[in-house]
């Protein structure tokens, strides 16, 4: 009779390890917390064995932009993510984040895109990660810091750009949440309250950023005509600071802005060429946020996910609503705010363009809080296996697992995740590459995705059968300078 070595094996799974490499076939083993062993391993070595001969095994994805930052504490389960083989997250993203945060009324634009006032309860990101290793949600977590959310901690005119007194307040409440474990630093410069900033005021508040292996992430200025400037603008905060920047959810949105991809990726490769400057994108040709008057237009159509005055209205086109109430688009809008659009303003030929992009990394950008959200929010990862890799075979399985996974785990800087190696942290998917599809639409956004099989967080079964496993196995990535 043979000892029991591990925990688990997987046997005769086809192996997809995050780097980029060809599927090989071979048997995984998992010892607590740690993948142990690759290769031909020995039957009646694993206390639970598991025959995963034509299936896929890969390493857990992690999705590198969410705005689940106060979700996880709320819906801790996170059956939106393990559902589609999500192991980890990225929060803080667009300038917001749940700390530190201290508000004394309702949550500014788009800060409310996270949740309610009362939510907002962490003065430092340290009170923030010790909420989450209290929650203990279904997935690891790592977490940026909001340039707009530090702005509402020290500003009372967030139309104007911070004095720099107040630069400096942020730079020491940024300075201070490195030193606790954030991940780097999020703008949300095109949103209304950090429009006013210039980049200076970012050079200030961000000047800690190198000293802790930190990173910038850009919601762009704007991703209309001025896209290329705004490029410039990341990039050129990226040199100054010596930092790595991510340009979040990368597009060319409005129809005046079609057919730029190539122009646009030609801009990153040439900056990507002497820094440190990628991307991630979403694999839909529609975005959605906050309802914003300046994106108001009957070119495409507008739908509205939420609106504090009238919540009946969601699930409703803007032209409908507009018609019913017999009133021009930019008035109705006006009466809907706040709200929250689903916009449907990219061109599919760019979002493919953009997707292949070997350095574009996915991130879903899905709204937990919307009551009719983007489908992106439980189907983003499925629809890139299925639909843009098998179906359109606009890239390999294994290049469409690095841009989930190896790649992700490089740029955020997550420390052995993002592969299957010996010794790396055991968060795996198991699924079938024939049967993967994303459900989700814009008619049925909660529809979950198929072929997933199981989804392991550290170790720990997370996700079997459709649902989401009892014992909860998250931690919080508390970010590890390597100097």
């Amino acid at each position: 009779m043979n000892p029991v070595l591990y925990d688990r094996i997987f046997f005769g799974a086809s192996v997809i390890d995050g780097t980029g490499a060809a599927a090989i076939v071979a048997d995984v083993a998992l010892l607590a917390d740690r993948i142990a062993a690759i290769g031909t391993l020995t039957p009646g070595t694993g206390r639970v064995e598991i025959a995963a001969q034509g299936l896929v095994l890969a390493p857990g994805f992690i999705d590198v932009h969410t705005h689940d930052d106060l979700e996880l504490i709320r819906n801790p389960a996170m059956l939106a993510k393990l559902s589609q083989g999500v192991t980890t997250v990225i929060t803080g993203n667009c300038g917001i984040s749940a700390a530190p945060a201290d508000l004394n009324a309702p949550p500014p634009d788009p800060m409310n895109l996270l949740g309610q006032q009362a939510e907002f309860a962490y003065r430092s990101f340290a009170e923030y990660a010790k909420a989450l290793q209290q929650a203990k949600p279904g997935v690891n977590t790592a977490a940026l810091v909001g340039h707009t959310t530090l702005r509402h901690a020290v500003m009372t005119d967030l139309s104007k750009a911070a004095t720099p007194k107040q630069q400096l307040k942020m730079q020491q409440q940024l300075r201070q949440s490195l030193e606790q474990g954030a991940l780097g630093l999020s703008s949300g410069l095109a949103y209304h309250n950090a429009i006013a900033a210039p980049s200076a005021e970012l050079a200030v508040v961000g000047a800690p950023l190198a000293e802790f292996d930190a990173i910038y992430t850009s919601h762009l200025r704007s991703e209309f005509a001025a896209i290329i400037p705004a490029l410039a603008e990341a990039a050129d905060l990226g040199l100054h600071l010596k930092v790595p920047v991510v340009i979040s959810h990368l597009k060319c949105a409005g129809m005046a802005n079609w057919g730029r991809a190539g122009e646009v990726l030609e801009f990153i490769g040439k900056r990507a060429a002497k820094q440190h400057f990628c991307c991630d994108c979403y694999p839909y040709s529609a975005s959605s946020s906050t309802l914003d008057l300046k994106q108001v237009t009957a070119d495409f159509e507008i739908f509205i996910t939420w609106s504090e005055p009238y919540p009946a209205m969601a699930g409703q086109t803007l032209a409908q609503i507009a018609a019913s109430w017999q009133l021009p688009l930019l008035e109705t809008a006006a009466r809907l705010m706040p709200a929250g659009a689903v916009y449907h303003g990219m061109s599919e030929t760019d979002v493919q363009q953009f997707l292949s992009y070997p350095p574009t990394m996915i991130g879903s950008d899905g709204l937990p809080c919307d009551p009719h959200p983007h489908p992106r929010l439980w189907g983003a990862f499925p629809r890139v296996l299925g639909h843009y890799s098998r179906d359109l075979q606009l890239f390999s399985l294994s290049q469409a697992i690095h841009k989930m996974t190896g790649l992700s785990a490089q740029n955020f800087k997550l420390a052995q995740r993002g592969s299957i190696k010996v010794g790396n942290f055991a968060d795996l998917v198991l699924f079938d590459a024939e049967k993967i599809k994303d459900n989700a639409d814009f008619v049925q956004p909660f529809a979950q995705a198929e072929g997933i099989v199981q989804v392991y967080v550290n170790g720990g079964l997370a996700f079997d059968g459709g649902m989401a496993c009892p014992d909860r196995h998250g931690r919080f990535l508390a970010h590890q300078p390597q100097r």
